[in-house]
């Protein structure tokens, strides 16, 4: 679950009056399963988030629903050293806080820093396939068609949202300096138009166009013929996903190109 989407799950519970206990991992040292910020929510029948796992996770959750169980609910802190005693051999250790969930303690999250902005053109099987997994990640995706119908029913979380325009290309401007683009069209000729305003841009962290090698040769003598600088058009991903998977199928496809966006946001960051 993205921090978004967990924060979401927080102001549902306090609007509902559900009670929940917080656990937020206040402080890390060594190998640990989570680092510092993250948090989960405990209430007596449902569990959102996780802070890691294994024991470390159901001592903590069985802590919260300890504490829930109080008539006066406190704020605890607990330091845990993830050990044999733990029946963990992580070897860290961590501060773990459990404390009620209030509107209070809400306003005091943080703002969970995205690991990469993405602008995904195409909502098509792999465009879907692409924004169900990135759903759990903290990111921030604007998924743009100009058909509408293609679009899943559903509601998306906070962090992904849809834009439906024409034509799209335009969007390619609004995106931030360093923005990460996939371009995954029904049409080639609108896959064309949106990767040349993307290389023409020149200030992408990533630019990865759907398609095999011959179209990345069909598309780059094009971009040459039109001027596109040669700097710009080395840089594009064609065709998209780490190498070494091997599968056509839309979920295979998504795996392979959102493990390349956390590679691209890793080595940025």
């Amino acid at each position: 679950m993205s921090a978004a989407a967990l924060r979401a799950t927080a102001q549902a519970w306090l609007a509902s009056g559900r009670p929940a206990m917080e656990v937020a991992v206040l402080e890390h040292r060594g190998s640990v399963p989570r680092e510092a910020g993250t948090r989960m929510l405990v209430a007596a029948d449902a569990v959102a988030g996780t802070i890691g796992g294994g024991h470390l996770e159901l001592q903590a959750i069985e802590r919260a629903r300890h504490h829930l169980a109080e008539a006066a609910r406190r704020v605890d802190d607990r330091a845990v050293a993830l050990g044999p005693s733990l029946g963990q051999c992580c070897g860290g250790a961590l501060t773990l806080r459990t404390q009620p969930l209030t509107a209070a303690s809400l306003a005091a999250w943080p703002e969970a820093r995205p690991r990469f902005v993405l602008q995904l053109y195409g909502a098509g099987h792999v465009g879907r396939a692409i924004v169900r997994l990135l759903e759990g990640i903290d990111c921030r995706v604007q998924w743009i068609d100009e058909r509408d119908s293609e679009f899943p029913c559903r509601p998306l979380p906070p962090h992904v949202e849809r834009v439906c325009v024409e034509p799209v290309e335009a969007e390619v401007g609004a995106a931030p300096p360093g923005a990460l683009f996939l371009v995954l069209t029904h049409s080639h000729d609108l896959d064309l138009r949106i990767t040349e305003a993307v290389l023409r841009r020149g200030d992408f962290a990533y630019c990865g166009l759907i398609g095999s090698k011959t179209k990345r040769a069909r598309f780059v003598h094009r971009f040459e013929q039109r001027g596109v600088p040669p700097g710009a058009v080395s840089r594009l991903t064609c065709p998209i996903g780490v190498p070494g998977i091997v599968g056509k199928e839309p979920e295979v496809l998504a795996v392979a190109v959102v493990a390349q966006l956390l590679q691209v946001a890793s080595a940025a960051a």
